[in-house]
């Protein structure tokens, strides 16, 4: 449209914040369409599904901006044809295009479906080129947004993804508002010659686009945290399984007896760390602990193999200091160093060492546990990124870890694990330093 009234247009923004929140808090209410939103792998039923969810209130605006004058707020079509773009992809958000255009060009604004179209192509086509966390942790505080990214390229100089995000979407609203006002019958969108009401605009497109990332992504965090609910009941009960079974606790006693005679302080040790493995796994615990407190508890399963197992096992730590406290999922590494002593070292004769190793590469955290026991034998799966190698008797263990990791962090973490057979096996896990989604955003979780 023309240049309008600068007070009609700063209302109209503010107005266009409430419409944006109160549509994706509306939408979020739905157990449907949360289950759509969040479906790992949709169906092409089930995204039509979604994109109506989404397109039909919408719709509903672009047409009341059409017939009642002056009511603009309710016409939010490029950011609704963003969102889908970033979460669904281009051609899916070609579709939404579609219907978003469909109330204007009746309307007589014919470049509504091209530009629509232009649109979904773009953000489409950065939600392909983008992480999936860089989409969903899209932040509609702008100031905020820009100061995390100043802090992170001062310690670590990369192209940040969500910064491209903002400066795109703005260029994107102003191309779309010079438009409007070179063909104001044949397209809408606000515009104003005043410089600092255009600057305006284009500063609230990224804050509408961002409003619904973040109202459902909290939906999101809330499923994943369920998810690792579950999964983190499963570890501990697969630990009283598995690990603190009849043979590891007659093994343990066995030994304690041996060194009531001989070693009463050593065998007294043993007892205390034995009890703070049963009181570790019984009682509730957080979702997410400090990389240091991870590393006590496996210390404590270390100590008592160490004193069975005598000269046999050996354990090398190389843990660097500024990692410690780096939140990591509670009860991670316990079944991991389980696998490399049971399958790795227990049937070699002469037994051998475990490697603990953590450090901090480009904001991410590296944990890495080795043995030079006798590996994957001739036969089994080959060496290679975890897929299906996991030892005869580990599946469990190395699955729940897996299985983990993808719930909580995505496509951010790796779980590799190599093997040569008769010189050792290493497992390698990557994951963000900031613990899940960053302390800013998930706080609860580390408290």
């Amino acid at each position: 449209m023309h240049s309008t009234d600068p007070k009609l247009i700063w209302i109209t923004l503010l107005v266009e914040l409430g419409v944006a929140a109160a549509v994706a808090s509306s939408l979020a209410r739905s157990s449907h369409f949360k289950r759509l939103l969040l479906m790992r792998d949709r169906s092409r039923g089930s995204t039509l599904r979604l994109i109506a969810w989404i397109c039909v209130p919408l719709m509903l605006g672009v047409w009341i901006r059409v017939r009642v004058p002056n009511f603009l707020a309710a016409d939010l079509s490029f950011e609704a044809v963003s969102v889908m773009g970033l979460l669904l992809g281009p051609a899916w958000a070609m579709v939404g295009a579609v219907a978003m255009a469909l109330p204007a060009v009746k309307h007589g604004e014919y470049l509504a479906l091209p530009v629509n179209l232009l649109i979904a192509a773009i953000f489409g086509a950065f939600g392909r080129f983008a992480e999936e966390e860089d989409v969903w942790s899209f932040s509609p505080l702008i100031d905020l947004s820009i100061y995390r990214w100043v802090r992170r390229t001062v310690k670590h100089p990369h192209l940040d993804r969500q910064i491209f995000l903002l400066v795109l979407l703005m260029a994107a609203q102003f191309g779309t508002s010079v438009l409007s006002h070179f063909y104001p019958r044949r397209y809408f969108e606000l515009y104003s010659k005043d410089w600092l009401v255009e600057l305006a605009i284009c500063a609230c497109a990224p804050v509408v686009v961002g409003i619904p990332l973040k109202i459902w992504n909290a939906v999101r965090i809330e499923q994943k945290l369920e998810e690792q609910g579950r999964l983190l009941l499963e570890a501990r009960l697969d630990a009283l399984q598995r690990q603190i079974n009849p043979h590891f606790l007659f093994n343990t006693l066995n030994s304690i007896a041996s060194l009531v005679r001989s070693k009463p302080e050593l065998a007294r040790e043993m007892i205390v760390k034995l009890a703070n493995i049963l009181r570790m796994l019984l009682r509730e615990r957080e979702a997410f602990v400090p990389l240091g407190e991870e590393l006590t508890f496996t210390d404590d399963y270390l100590d008592i193999e160490v004193v069975r197992f005598g000269d046999k096992l050996r354990v090398v730590k190389e843990i660097a200091e500024d990692t410690l406290e780096v939140a990591v999922p509670s009860m991670l590494l316990q079944p991991l160093i389980e696998n490399s002593i049971k399958h790795g070292l227990e049937p070699r004769i002469s037994g051998g060492t475990v490697t603990l190793r953590s450090r901090l590469e480009r904001g991410r955290l590296v944990i890495e546990i080795e043995d030079d026991g006798v590996g994957v034998e001739p036969g089994g799966a080959t060496a290679g990124p975890v897929s299906g190698l996991e030892r005869e008797g580990s599946g469990i263990g190395m699955r729940n870890v897996r299985e983990r990791m993808q719930v909580l962090y995505g496509e951010s973490a790796q779980v590799e694990m190599v093997s040569r057979p008769g010189r050792g096996t290493k497992v390698r896990l990557v994951m963000p330093a900031d613990g899940f989604e960053g302390r800013e955003r998930v706080p609860e979780l580390l408290r």
